[in-house]
């Protein structure tokens, strides 16, 4: 209704300036009512703004959501699991005491350090996921409504996938870093320098159709030295740490899509920037791991 109103300001002022047939005062007073009607359409258009880059947001934690529900879902299952073999050991154990096989203190004790050993491992990768949705939402944030048209970023399995289109990365046919993809990679280093625990992979990825170029003798080639160019940016440019970065190329055979259509292609063409937790906590973990089934019935015996 407003835009309505703005159009019939610009008209009617138009049609007084060609017929001339307007006091000073009414041009006054018209001009103040164009000012403020041009005023609130520039408001209108900040707020339509705001709100599209906010439903994005929405978009991206209600799918992060989705994903860490059906991560826990996973999760309970494994327990139930881990449970009903700790119960049948026993209810096993329980069976060889009648014949004295067994030290049934012994193996409560053990149940309990796996019980305590579980429980070790779902906190852990329960803080792994959560730091991993707070690193998609700064991210996601940080990004422009024009940026995320060629940016997508999801998290799998506890990984955050930075998505990247080629043709917004690279000239074409280069692995060339182009000057419009500096201020996206300069946001995703800032995101990757303040979550310093996490190891960054760059993967490059190809169409299937073949390349001729000097120097690059196939899409393997382009591929990682797409991943290299995209490493050594974040290294030189944006001072993130070397020994966090690796880089690989994985050519054509790693398509998301058929490569039967140009928008099939464009979709392949693609580099990844994967960031995933140390697995330094879960090793010490595993090395802290109670004694296995196995080795409480070779003892046993």
């Amino acid at each position: 209704m407003k835009r309505t109103h703005l159009a019939a300001a610009f008209l009617l002022v138009g049609t007084l300036f060609l017929t001339g047939c307007v006091s000073k005062k009414e041009l006054v007073s018209l001009q103040t009512d164009y000012d403020k009607l041009k005023n609130e359409k520039a408001a209108l258009d900040k707020s339509y703004q705001d709100a599209q880059i906010e439903l994005a947001e929405y978009r991206t934690q209600s799918k992060n959501l989705e994903e860490r529900l059906s991560e826990a879902r996973k999760d309970n299952q494994e327990l139930r699991n881990n449970y009903a073999t700790l119960q049948g050991s026993l209810d096993k154990s329980l069976q060889q005491n009648s014949q004295g096989n067994i030290n049934i203190s012994k193996l409560v004790d053990e149940i309990n350090a796996s019980n305590r050993y579980i429980k070790q491992l779902v906190e852990t990768k329960s803080k792994s996921d959560s730091l991993n949705v707070v690193l998609t939402n700064n991210l996601t944030r940080s990004l422009s409504r024009e940026e995320l048209k060629e940016v997508d970023v999801k998290v799998l399995k506890g990984v955050v996938y930075i998505s990247l289109a080629d043709n917004m990365l690279y000239k074409s046919g280069s692995y060339e870093i182009s000057e419009r993809a500096g201020e996206t990679l300069s946001k995703i280093a800032k995101i990757i320098t303040d979550y310093k625990d996490y190891e960054v992979l760059v993967e490059g990825n190809t169409d299937n159709v073949p390349i001729s170029r000097p120097n690059i003798r196939n899409n393997w080639d382009l591929s990682a030295l797409r991943a290299s160019s995209v490493v050594q940016a974040l290294q030189n440019q944006y001072n993130v740490d070397p020994k966090r970065l690796s880089a690989a190329g994985r050519g054509e055979y790693n398509p998301i899509t058929d490569n039967d259509t140009d928008l099939g292609k464009q979709r392949n063409r693609r580099t990844q920037i994967i960031i995933t937790p140390k697995l330094d906590q879960f090793l010490e973990l595993i090395d802290k791991a109670p004694e296995s089934e196995g080795n409480t019935e070779t003892e046993a015996k």
